[in-house]
């Protein structure tokens, strides 16, 4: 069969990785890596035959991992956090990458040039391992993981000038006339897709949906993709950048959120494809000889990596926990770090060491980041400790005046803003704590009391007059930040009543070990209510319709609150 069979072999093998993968709580990646070893030619069993030709399927997987991504990027990610995106973001790459450097060439005695392809590997974050472990905690939507997230698309972004950059490193006699030259062409390649993409993309793709074809939807945006990709490498640039320019263009239609939808299967296969053909090229004795080596580095980039991420957020003013759950939570090696090992490798700019070590150590700093990500906190605390009570955090304070009785709202969303709009025509005195500086802008604007800052934070607290407050509500998703600010409210009024947000099931049982005095889970409410409007379109007797009602409450909390 041919091709055919080592297709066959790779999927299989790539099922049985992932499987394995998420049966250890690693990342589905690690799991396509480890089974692209084991097909690999280094290792005894089945073995892809026809290794060259699967490259090249894989190619295509790496277009279409960068189409998706310019499909989902979006610079309203960067607005609340983009002084440190865009101004921090880049010199943590440029920083990361020199110490990177420094280390692979001194310490490691790898060659110079090889050495900035190291440090070039190392400076990119997994976003894909960062992004599934904020949501596990539940945390996506603090200011540290806003923090998190906006570094990592501008992380993202970077890997594009790499491509074009660093294989230019290889002749260093004329490398500015090389590299004026790519980026010339690169200028000219992207004005013109945008141009055209702008006006004539949409148009197309509106003629294509006239015909009622959903297919021919998805063949379209593919074409799009591997074509604009094909377009750039004919022109002697990256074939990806060419497929990330295309998503970002298509990313600003409204064809953008079904465009991604419908590609995403077609990008996991092909994705599956690409990393475990980087699983192939790894030699698993090269661990074996290497361990030592292997560790080193694994601990010098954890180390390293937070010290710069996290002394970076320092510096641009966040304070608390925040620089260490930062600097920690993006301390691993990411996904497109394989992105640019197989280019190195494949333009004779790296050798095989070095691209096993590289490869190793992705490999291991994704596998251990959720048990590193999880240190942040008591490294945080026992560093506190030592140094000292923090300073006071940055808030804005409400006008002076004495409030008593009031209403404490935790966040400013949809849940925080309706609640507002019911306590104020009903006159009940209230208070906003909210730490995002545009919403808390958009709460003073329509005159609603309102302090920034991070409500689990005392000194917020007391901003918002904590200690002759009657009511809080905690419209925030965050648990972890839900039961920081339970336990420090309680203790700053004890007679406080506490109603909080669970975001899950298993959060209404934390709640009340916390002994909050009432839990609202979003998604049961919405469906008491769907039944409620059943219920009032048969006419329903309402006594019995209340007793049903209360009866679906209390199975769904699993006791009256």
């Amino acid at each position: 069969m041919g091709i055919a069979s080592d297709f066959v072999l790779i999927v299989v093998a790539g099922l049985l990785g992932g499987v394995l993968a998420r049966a250890i709580r690693l990342p589905l990646l690690v799991g396509y890596v480890i089974a692209g070893v084991l097909v690999g030619p280094y290792t005894a069993g089945p073995t892809v035959v026809q290794i060259h030709d699967i490259e090249l399927l894989a190619e295509i997987g790496v277009a279409l991992l960068l189409f998706s991504l310019g499909l989902e990027i979006s610079l309203r990610d960067l607005q609340p956090v983009r002084r440190i995106a865009l101004i921090g973001g880049p010199l943590q790459i440029v920083l990361t990458c020199a110490a990177g450097a420094a280390a692979g060439s001194l310490i490691f005695g790898i060659p110079r040039l090889e050495a900035v392809w190291l440090g070039a590997m190392i400076s990119v974050s997994s976003t894909m391992v960062v992004l599934k472990t904020l949501s596990a905690a539940g945390v996506t939507s603090t200011l540290a993981s806003r923090v998190m997230i906006g570094l990592l698309v501008v992380q993202d972004l970077a890997v594009i000038p790499m491509l074009i950059i660093l294989p230019q490193l290889g002749g260093l006699d004329n490398v500015l006339p090389k590299l004026a030259r790519q980026v010339g062409i690169a200028a000219a390649f992207l004005i013109a897709v945008i141009v055209l993409g702008t006006r004539l993309l949409p148009w197309l793709l509106k003629r294509i949906l006239a015909w009622g074809s959903r297919e021919l939807f998805l063949v379209s945006v593919v074409a799009t993709g591997v074509g604009v990709g094909y377009g750039t490498f004919s022109a002697g640039l990256s074939f990806a950048l060419g497929a990330f320019v295309a998503g970002m263009v298509l990313s600003e239609s409204e064809f953008s959120h079904q465009a991604l939808s419908d590609v995403v299967p077609l990008r996991d296969i092909f994705g599956l494809l690409f990393f475990v053909t980087v699983g192939m090229l790894f030699d698993p004795s090269f661990v074996v000889a290497h361990i030592r080596q292997i560790a080193l580095l694994v601990s010098l980039i954890f180390l390293g990596k937070s010290l710069i991420i996290g002394g970076l957020a320092r510096a641009f003013g966040y304070g608390n926990m925040a620089p260490w759950i930062i600097g920690i939570g993006l301390s691993q090696i990411g996904e497109f770090s394989f992105v640019l090992a197989r280019t190195g490798l494949g333009a004779g700019l790296l050798s095989k060491s070095t691209y096993d070590l590289a490869l190793s150590c992705t490999i291991v700093t994704m596998a251990l980041s959720p048990l590193v990500s999880s240190a942040a906190l008591p490294i945080g605390r026992a560093w506190r400790q030592w140094r000292g009570p923090a300073r006071d955090v940055k808030a804005v304070e409400l006008p002076k005046m004495e409030l008593k009785g009031h209403v404490i709202i935790a966040g400013y969303g949809r849940g925080g803003r309706a609640v507002a709009r019911v306590l104020r025509d009903a006159g009940i005195p209230l208070v906003i704590a909210e730490w995002d500086h545009a919403t808390f802008s958009d709460a003073q604007a329509q005159g609603v009391p309102a302090v920034w800052g991070d409500v689990a934070q005392e000194e917020i607290l007391h901003a918002a007059q904590i200690e002759n407050a009657r009511v809080i509500v905690l419209t925030i998703p965050e648990q972890s930040t839900i039961r920081l600010s339970v336990e420090r409210a309680r203790k700053m009024n004890p007679s406080l009543i506490v109603i909080a947000r669970a975001m899950r099931e298993h959060n209404i049982a934390e709640l009340r070990r916390l002994g909050i005095n009432a839990a609202v889970q979003p998604e049961f409410e919405g469906g008491i209510e769907m039944v409620r409007q059943t219920l009032a379109s048969y006419s329903f007797d309402e006594i019995e319709a209340s007793r049903l009602i209360s009866n679906l409450r209390s199975d769904l909390y699993g006791e009256r609150l």
